[in-house]
């Protein structure tokens, strides 16, 4: 089988990691410009001021994807750049940042994939309570509706917030990501609901706003189950244990999914932080539950689970040996067949992967090439996986590798690099990588060149 012939191949990236300009232009502070001085909070003391300067090179960026064939690049508008203090006044050189890029990808025959949040949350609504704070979800959907009146002409793939469980929970239980707190779980699980609310009406105030139709989703972590064997007994406790809420963590599917795709929250995950949850009633769930377009998923990699003596799920560490990346992430190209699959069983949305890559140990060589050979059999191994979930049936609408160039790595810093580009960060000299010129030949084959 091969792609649609309207397939999507896309790569993505977001705004703090690769715009740089973190006080130009009338921009506002984030989280993260906080977070990134606090010492030991990133490897090296790495920030993002500078980061890829795409804000001043995103139209020699822009013509690297055309020379890659992107036919779609997912980004991120940074919530301060466009009104720096989160609410109230409206920068419109920030706004003029987003038209021009824009107006470059379309130029390029490239479709833009709008992420209204990812990660950059604005210093001075987190200094008023942040995602604590009641009237946080009314704060994103009018920044939504901002955005939606300058862009909407033009971009007509939306979504609403990026891996909420990262910023919720890592920002906010572990102190791994800004803005660095260390929550009770009752604080905790109100970040999480609140989230949720802010994503509904974002999706309001998005469809109320628009200027052409919009196809609207959002980006959460795709944590995939698969399962040990074929056995009917193993694909059972996967699937039990792929969406399962019971209270040790709420980093679960179905607490994020549930609530959006299905109009209610997982029983087991209301009995376990009973006493501990915000008011969720018939208003919050309706609020939370609006009508969406796709289901994104961003994958990297899966847990194996089987079936213990008792019929439960139990996980199968992976033995000695096992290949992983250069964060010690699992390589499990598997991931890609059985998240799509269990996902669109459940939630019976076309499925977008908005986010998938790797990150490698590499540098450049002395003939001047970046040679990746490891992220060229990432590729193939998950986009082969992929293809074999839409054989069965499963609608796939598009691809997004992570990242288009590498980048900020967060907490990480620079130590990661995921891009399908080399990124130099003392001279912003961008080298195309091996695994781009394959990636490119994989989308002007629309896969053939897969195997």
């Amino acid at each position: 089988m091969s792609f649609p012939s309207d397939f999507v191949w896309g790569a993505a990236a977001a705004s703090y990691q690769i715009e740089g300009a973190h006080a130009e232009d009338g921009k506002g502070p984030s989280v993260w410009d906080m977070f990134c001085k606090k010492r030991g909070a990133t490897f090296e003391g790495h920030h993002g001021e500078v980061a890829c300067d795409h804000y001043h090179r995103y139209a020699g960026d822009v013509e690297l994807m055309r020379e890659i064939g992107l036919r779609g690049y997912r980004f991120s508008v940074s919530w301060p750049r466009v009104l720096p203090s989160g609410v109230g006044p409206i920068n419109e050189r920030g706004l003029d940042f987003y038209d021009r890029l824009v107006d470059a990808l379309l130029a390029a025959g490239i479709q833009p994939y709008l992420t209204l949040f990812h990660w950059d949350y604005p210093l001075s609504l987190y200094q008023r309570g942040g995602w604590l704070n009641p009237d946080s979800p009314d704060w994103f959907a009018d920044y939504a509706r901002v955005v939606a009146d300058r862009l909407s002409d033009r971009v007509g793939w939306w979504m609403t917030l990026n891996e909420p469980q990262c910023f919720t929970l890592l920002g906010h239980e572990t102190a791994v990501h800004a803005p660095g707190d260390q929550l009770e779980l009752g604080q905790v699980l109100l970040t999480t609901v609140n989230a949720l609310l802010a994503h509904g009406k974002a999706v309001q105030a998005l469809r109320a706003a628009a200027r052409r139709p919009l196809k609207i989703g959002f980006a959460p972590v795709g944590n995939v189950s698969v399962p040990a064997s074929n056995s009917e007994a193993d694909r059972h406790a996967a699937r039990e244990h792929m969406f399962r809420c019971d209270g040790s963590s709420a980093w679960a599917n179905s607490w994020w999914m549930d609530p959006i795709f299905l109009g209610r929250f997982p029983e087991d995950g209301l009995r376990a932080w009973a006493g501990r949850l915000p008011e969720l009633g018939p208003r919050e769930l309706e609020t939370i539950r609006q009508p969406l377009d796709f289901f994104g998923a961003n994958i990297y990699w899966s847990t194996v689970v089987r079936a213990g003596e008792d019929g439960k799920p139990e996980v199968v560490r992976n033995p000695p040996g096992a290949p992983i990346n250069a964060m010690g992430w699992p390589i499990s190209p598997e991931s890609l067949y059985w998240g799509p699959k269990l996902f669109f069983e459940r939630y019976q949305k076309p499925i977008v992967i908005t986010e998938n890559g790797v990150t490698l140990r590499e540098f450049m060589s002395v003939d001047g090439r970046i040679h990746d050979p490891g992220r060229i059999d990432f590729i193939t191994r998950y986009l082969r996986e992929l293809r074999r979930a839409m054989s069965e049936g499963v609608p796939v609408l598009g691809y997004f590798h992570w990242s288009i160039m590498d980048n900020f790595e967060w907490a990480e810093g620079y130590k990661e690099r995921f891009g399908l580009i080399h990124v130099d960060y003392a001279t912003q000299q961008r080298t195309l990588k091996d695994s781009a010129y394959f990636y490119r030949d994989v989308i002007a084959s629309n896969g053939a060149a897969l195997g």
